[in-house]
């Protein structure tokens, strides 16, 4: 909801006044592991700084048996999170536990959300923090004369399995709630992160005139864990690394940096302009070259034995899912024409990596005399902390005709949430601004399904890396920090 200042200037009401549009905040899947161990704590340290009182929390889960342990679970976390809370927030950590609630049930049989949702104060938000096919099993059974007018639909990415699968739950929601009341999360990118991308990039005049191809020669996204499965086949085994983050998370940090500026914050305007980047983004089609996947075999991660991929329990290794992928994105504009936008994502690897790296051209001449190293200018951008450093050669000390290498190095803003506090926040406020739109989400898959289609049918080798190392020899390394 937007209104317009004396000034022209559109301001989204909801960020301007903070206020809260939901009253209970319905969790199904509350027995699950991203319940536990994301969701709650996230939560928990929302209420403890006295930002959301007054809220109702409910859980639920097709155990019939899961009434106390709820009860303990909301206890045990929301106790942990009292002494980092202010006065008012322990007062409302206090209150919700006390009074939350737990409903049993199967939400993919009919009538039965919609008899949870009848029951709760509203409006109500629904958190799916349920497996992406039971999402779309409890959507499509529910009828819209079962949901109350006000309320929220919050789902995790991944959005849908495919293009079509993610258009036709599009559709599917379409039918019981308006758009903004449809919350599609990307957890990675909390609004700190997001502002510390837009104002580094739209606030400078140093950088901005630099973010076009004629001074930019490669932008690489990387997110490299050490962690292997750690008890997640079940899900990633289905997905891997292409789709649980490079067409999940990466390619809206690629938006990000890649985007020309909006018009405003407000969330019409930086959706617009993440839509319109992703609009034009593709992988090129010779595939072999330019989406590369790989999978761990048995090796050590942070000081532990981790097995083969394919030995672990709930592995599938006929599937042959990939726990390594890097893809190369071009965006068809006049600002990137010819740059290559590398995404890379893989698990069970020697060193954590989340950061952007702009890679700028060369200098257009260096005069003859000089001597050391003469490296490209880079921009590293952390994520998580946020931090930036800027990567310059300039004259070492000692001999002045001799080059060295610089870091010039800042903290960005960092949250006083947890990523999924700062997700539930703009749940519970009713801003969509970080939330992905319909169109993105279809978007994203239409960017990596020539890939997926290409491995499917064996145009691109799986390789192979020991946990704990590099990647696959062969591959190159990326800028070290």
């Amino acid at each position: 909801m937007q209104t317009t200042q004396g000034n022209g200037d559109r301001v989204d009401i909801v960020a301007a006044t903070g206020t809260r549009h939901v009253k209970t905040l319905l969790i199904l899947g509350a027995s699950g592991d991203l319940t536990g161990r994301l969701l709650l704590p996230g939560l928990a340290g929302l209420i403890g700084t006295g930002r959301v009182p007054g809220l109702v929390l409910a859980g639920a889960d097709a155990a019939d048996s899961g009434g106390q342990a709820w009860r303990d679970r909301v206890q045990k976390t929301f106790g942990e999170a009292r002494d980092a809370a202010n006065d008012a927030g322990r007062r409302d950590l206090d209150e919700v536990a006390a009074g939350t609630t737990y409903r049993a049930g199967d939400v993919t049989q009919p009538g039965v959300l919609g008899r949870m949702l009848a029951e709760l104060e509203g409006p109500a938000a629904v958190y799916f923090a349920l497996p992406p096919a039971v999402t779309e099993a409890a959507c499509e059974v529910l009828a819209p004369e079962e949901v109350p007018e006000g309320t929220t639909l919050v789902l995790e990415k991944p959005f849908g399995t495919s293009r079509q699968t993610a258009r036709a739950l599009n559709r599917t929601l379409a039918r019981l709630v308006p758009e903004p009341n449809i919350h599609r999360i990307d957890h990675f990118l909390g609004k700190a992160t997001v502002l510390n991308l837009l104002g580094l990039r739209f606030a400078n005049r140093l950088l901005e005139p630099l973010f076009v191809s004629e001074h930019v020669a490669k932008v690489e996204i990387v997110y490299d864990e050490e962690l292997a499965l750690e008890g997640r086949a079940g899900y990633y085994d289905r997905a891997g690394a292409l789709r649980d983050m490079i067409q999940s998370h990466l390619l809206h940090v690629l938006a990000f940096l890649a985007m020309d500026a909006p018009a405003s914050l407000g969330e019409r305007d930086l959706r617009d302009s993440i839509a319109a980047t992703l609009e034009v983004a593709s992988v090129p089609e010779d595939f072999a070259r330019s989406a590369r996947r790989a999978r761990y075999t048995e090796g050590s991660s942070q000081g532990r034995p981790v097995p083969d991929y394919a030995a672990e329990a709930g592995v599938d290794a006929s599937r042959g899912t990939e726990t390594l992928a890097q893809v190369e994105v071009r965006i068809d504009n006049p600002r990137w024409a010819g740059v290559p936008f590398i995404l890379r994502s893989g698990k069970a690897l020697g060193r954590r990596r989340k950061e952007a790296v702009v890679t700028f051209r060369p200098a257009g001449h260096l005069p003859a005399g000089f001597r050391g190293r003469d490296s490209p200018t880079r921009l590293r951008i952390g994520f998580g902390p946020d931090t930036l450093v800027l990567e310059l050669d300039v004259n070492g000390p000692g001999d002045p005709y001799t080059l060295d290498r610089v870091d010039l190095r800042a903290d960005l803003n960092s949250p006083d949430l947890l990523p999924y506090g700062e997700v539930l926040l703009g749940v519970l406020t009713g801003d969509p601004t970080l939330s992905v739109r319909a169109d993105t989400a279809e978007d994203c898959w239409r960017i990596v399904e020539p890939v997926m289609a290409a491995w499917a049918a064996g145009e691109v080798p799986l390789e192979e890396y020991p946990a704990g190392s590099g990647g696959p020899a062969g591959w190159a390394a990326p800028p070290l920090t």
